[in-house]
């Protein structure tokens, strides 16, 4: 499982002209799910996403979490986070999951934020969308969740 996560002052998501979901203060995740990854991978990529400290205290170091400022998460399902680009000229994208499988574990890792108190929202699974993300910082992280053992 692959995130992309942005620090963001706010942000939104449309699908066509509507707007399906809108944050202020919190993280933009796109995530990318692989074959490989089961709830285990949602479960603990999730918690990581909500201890990581990357807001600033008092003295402007990133040093609190998302749940230490009444952050939010805007969640969106990026498939092509997995693509190879090894060869040729077009990506290819048969190291992300298949929707059937990815958009269960997608759901599964929102849940698992709102269960540890981010308020997350999401755009629209497989829906072509237009992100609008005012990047804070800016303070981008990619991260990686791999099956233990």
């Amino acid at each position: 499982m692959r995130a992309v996560l942005q620090r963001v002052s706010r942000a939104q998501v449309s699908v066509g002209s509507q707007k399906v979901a809108e944050i202020a203060t919190g993280f933009v995740i796109l995530l990318g799910i692989e074959p490989s990854d089961g709830q285990a991978e949602a479960d603990q990529l999730a918690k990581k996403c909500t201890e990581l400290r990357l807001f600033p205290d008092a003295q402007g170091k990133a040093n609190r979490s998302i749940s230490e400022v009444g952050g939010q998460a805007l969640v969106i399902s990026q498939f092509t986070l997995l693509a190879d680009t090894q060869r040729g000229r077009r990506p290819s994208f048969v190291g992300a999951a298949s929707p059937a499988q990815a958009q269960p574990l997608y759901e599964r890792f929102v849940g698992r934020m709102r269960a540890l108190g981010v308020p997350s929202y999401t755009g629209e699974f497989g829906a072509h969308m237009l992100v609008e993300i005012q990047n804070d910082g800016p303070f981008t992280l990619i991260l990686v969740q791999r099956r233990e053992g």
